[in-house]
């Protein structure tokens, strides 16, 4: 399994209601230093199986999101009763 595929499988099992951070994202797909890299392949997914707004900065900072902004990534994350 590649660094993508294994990011993906990571971001995946993220409950509803919980985030995690980009680092830790790296960290759970063996790649612990590759936060940006995490950031990178998030922000070309476009498969709603993949729940990237889920992913959020280290500092507790939202981050960018893909599918309509930041706004679309709090709402998403309001719906899904998420504490940030």
């Amino acid at each position: 399994m590649n660094f993508k595929e294994k990011v993906y499988k990571v971001v995946r099992e993220i409950p509803r209601g919980k985030t995690k951070s980009y680092k830790e994202v790296a960290r759970l797909a063996g790649r612990p230093g590759a936060f940006r890299v995490v950031g990178n392949i998030l922000s070309k997914n476009y498969n709603p199986k993949i729940p990237c707004h889920r992913v959020i900065c280290s500092d507790g900072s939202l981050g960018d999101y893909n599918r309509g902004g930041v706004k679309a990534k709090l709402h998403l994350l309001q719906n899904e009763r998420a504490f940030l």
